[in-house]
């Protein structure tokens, strides 16, 4: 099974916010999104390839395939993998009653431009594909069905988010929406996906991986009516952290909650690292004279440290996580002789949706709904279609 890889998603506030404050934020959201879906179907009325967007390019995607035939062929590829099989069933993503429901819809006829790193140029692709292509790049596709389908909401929510507020943030290629690593969402393109499974799990792969992207089609999560910053990560140490103890913002529905699920199930839960003193000090600055004084101060309420000090100097965990490479903010650390050993607990910022506590409630047999709820707090599960029309 594939390590999942993690990454920061937003921790800023937006412009938006900072301007006009929530009010004007959400209209300008939703002004944003209603001019997505209606670029979105006046592009579908000047066809797949027209040269340029009905809508201007900072707030939505270019209506255009990717330099043809690559993409054309192995969109082929899967379609002929996948001929003849659908949804099996309909699953809602939730056991409530009043949470939104697949559909068709304009959404999933967007697209997203996003820029493959390695190969240096630009992919165009519909929407729904993408969220395809991050959900495999993001979960392995062995976890459990719900788990998928909780990662598809997100993955969606995100880039919806990021398409209506013109977000350019992490990009340096002009063209481009996002990348295709851990600085945006981890995506494998289509021509990937038709190679990256041996043969005789390929069709079985591929089925699930269409089918728990049908079933939330056009499913974002909001709160308080608009798309929210869908933040994510590999496995917690217990608990999720509060938003404002990592990226100094307060947002309400990225608040601590339990995760025990990771600390069974997951092989990223805890590691230890061993460092030379001399580099472990380089590393954070200090004297070696002055590792021995090395101090936690104060906790968050995940669990993790929030601040450290030695000597007269004091960091923030994520400091030290950034200084030294770990992987987690919660880590204790043992000196001896020569040697510091280090241990974590948990991989990734800490923030949001665990992924490996998601699959661990998927596993109890949580939905998709009940797993975004739980990390989401304060959320619904909404079509996305919908929210332009309030």
């Amino acid at each position: 099974m594939r390590a999942i890889r993690w990454r920061i998603i937003g921790g800023r506030r937006s412009w938006l916010r900072r301007w006009a404050g929530k009010r004007a934020a959400r209209w300008w959201i939703l002004f944003g999104l209603g001019a997505l879906l209606g670029g979105a179907l006046a592009g579908l009325h000047a066809g797949v390839r027209a040269d340029k967007p009905s809508v201007p390019a900072d707030r939505a995607s270019a209506v255009e395939s990717r330099e043809g035939a690559d993409s054309a062929s192995a969109q082929e590829t899967l379609n002929r993998d996948m001929a003849g099989t659908g949804p099996s069933r309909e699953v809602a993503p939730s056991d409530r009653q009043d949470d939104a429901q697949p559909a068709p819809g304009p959404l999933d006829r967007m697209i997203v431009r996003v820029y493959l790193t390695k190969e240096k140029r630009i992919e165009k692709v519909p929407l729904e594909l993408y969220i395809r292509g991050v959900v495999a790049g993001e979960m392995p596709i062995e976890f459990e069905e719900e788990a998928l389908k909780a990662q598809a909401i997100a993955a969606r929510t995100y880039i919806v988010r990021r398409l209506t507020l013109g977000d350019r943030s992490g990009m340096t290629v002009d063209g481009a929406d996002v990348t295709d690593t851990i600085d945006h969402q981890v995506y494998i393109s289509l021509k990937q996906l038709a190679k990256q499974w041996p043969e005789e799990e390929r069709k079985k792969n591929l089925d699930k991986l269409n089918r728990v992207v049908e079933e939330t089609k056009g499913l974002v999560i909001t709160y308080d009516g608009e798309p929210i910053e869908a933040a994510f990560f590999s496995t917690s140490n217990g608990y999720t952290e509060n938003s404002e103890d990592y990226w100094q913002e307060e947002l309400p529905y990225l608040r601590s909650v339990a995760s025990p699920w990771d600390i069974h199930i997951s092989p990223k839960y805890k590691e230890t690292v061993t460092f030379e003193l001399g580099e472990f000090c380089r590393l954070l600055g200090i004297r070696k004279r002055e590792a021995a004084s090395l101090r936690v101060l104060e906790w968050t309420d995940g669990h993790r440290i929030q601040s450290v000090a030695a000597g007269d100097r004091t960091w923030s965990g994520r400091e030290v996580r950034e200084k030294l490479g770990l992987p987690s903010t919660q880590f204790e650390w043992k000196i001896e002789g020569d040697k510091v050993e280090v241990t974590t607990y948990g991989y990734g910022h800490g923030v949001g949706m665990s992924q490996w506590g998601a699959n661990g409630m998927a596993m109890e047999g949580s939905t998709a709904g009940q797993i975004l709820r739980h990390y989401y707090s304060g959320t619904k599960i909404e079509q996305a279609s919908k929210l332009a029309e309030r």
